[in-house]
C-alpha cells in the first residue's frame, strides 16, 4: 500500500513510494489535450523504449518538498535516455537526477499565471528544462522557450505559427483547436485512432484499385475474344497475328 507524502516524511521508507499529489485538471478540453499529446508521441515512438512520459503527474525534486508540500507537477514533460516504465511520481533523485528535458503546460484560469512566472522560474532556474512551452485549449494561446546559457529564449515560429522542439525533433503548432506535433516535412503526426483509420482508408484504397485492375484486365480479355471472333468470320487465325 503506498503512503502519503506526511507519512513518508515521518517514516523515511523508500522514496519509489511517493505518490504523485497534482490536483484534477480544469476542464474535459484539458484532458481531451493532454490525452493526445500523450498518445500521438507514444505512437510515434512506439518501437522505442528509453523515454518516458509524464502526464498531470508530481516531480519530486528536493526532500525539502515533504516538509513544505511544495509539490511541482507539470500538466505534461518528456524525459529521454530513461527506462520506459510506470511510475507513481517522477523522484529525481531516484531517477539519476535526471529532470526532464521537456515539459508543455496547459494553461488555465487557476494556473496561467503561475505556469507563466513560478513554473517558469522552476523550470529554468532549478530543472534546467532545455524547452518549456504552454498552451491554452482555451483561447489558444501558444509560446515556447528554449534554454540557452541560463536563461529561456522564446523560440520563434515558422510561417504556419509552428514551433521547433529540438528536445523532439518535431514541430508543435495548433491545428483544429489542439496544440499537435508535425514532422520535419509538415506531416501531421496522428494519434493511434487516426492512423488505425488512415490505415483502413489505405486498405480500401487498395482493394479498389486492385478491383479497378481486375476489371480493366477483364474489360481486355473480352475486347480480345471478341476480336478473335471478328477475325475468323473473316477467315483469319488469330494465332497467325501473333
Amino acid at each position: 500500500m503506498y503512503l502519503t507524502a506526511q507519512e513518508l516524511e515521518a517514516q523515511m521508507p523508500d522514496a519509489t513510494q511517493l505518490l504523485s499529489d497534482e490536483p484534477e485538471m480544469e476542464s474535459s478540453l484539458h484532458y481531451s489535450q493532454l490525452l493526445i499529446l500523450v498518445s500521438c508521441l507514444e505512437w510515434l515512438w512506439r518501437n522505442q523504449d528509453n523515454f518516458f512520459i509524464g502526464a498531470n503527474l508530481t516531480i519530486y525534486f528536493s526532500r525539502q518538498q515533504l516538509r513544505t508540500r511544495d509539490f511541482r507537477g507539470p500538466d505534461f514533460f518528456l524525459v529521454k535516455q530513461t527506462e520506459k516504465r510506470d511510475r507513481k511520481s517522477w523522484v529525481v533523485w531516484e531517477e539519476a537526477g535526471k529532470y526532464p528535458d521537456l515539459i508543455i503546460e496547459l494553461l488555465s484560469t487557476s494556473t496561467a499565471s503561475v505556469d507563466r512566472t513560478l513554473k517558469k522560474e522552476l523550470y529554468q532556474n532549478q530543472f534546467r528544462t532545455p524547452e518549456y512551452f504552454w498552451f491554452s485549449p482555451d483561447d489558444l494561446e501558444f509560446a515556447g522557450f528554449r534554454l540557452v546559457g541560463n536563461h529561456y529564449q522564446e523560440i520563434t515560429s515558422n510561417a504556419r505559427g509552428w514551433l521547433w522542439s529540438e528536445v523532439l525533433g518535431l514541430y508543435l503548432g495548433v491545428a483544429a483547436g489542439k496544440l499537435r506535433y508535425f514532422t520535419p516535412d509538415g506531416i501531421l503526426v496522428p494519434s493511434p485512432e487516426e492512423a488505425a483509420e488512415q490505415q483502413q482508408q489505405r486498405a480500401k484504397q487498395e482493394r479498389v484499385e486492385k478491383e479497378i485492375a481486375q476489371q480493366q484486365l477483364e474489360q481486355e480479355r473480352t475486347r480480345s475474344e471478341r476480336l478473335a471472333v471478328r477475325l475468323r468470320s473473316l477467315g483469319v487465325d488469330p494465332n497467325s497475328l501473333d
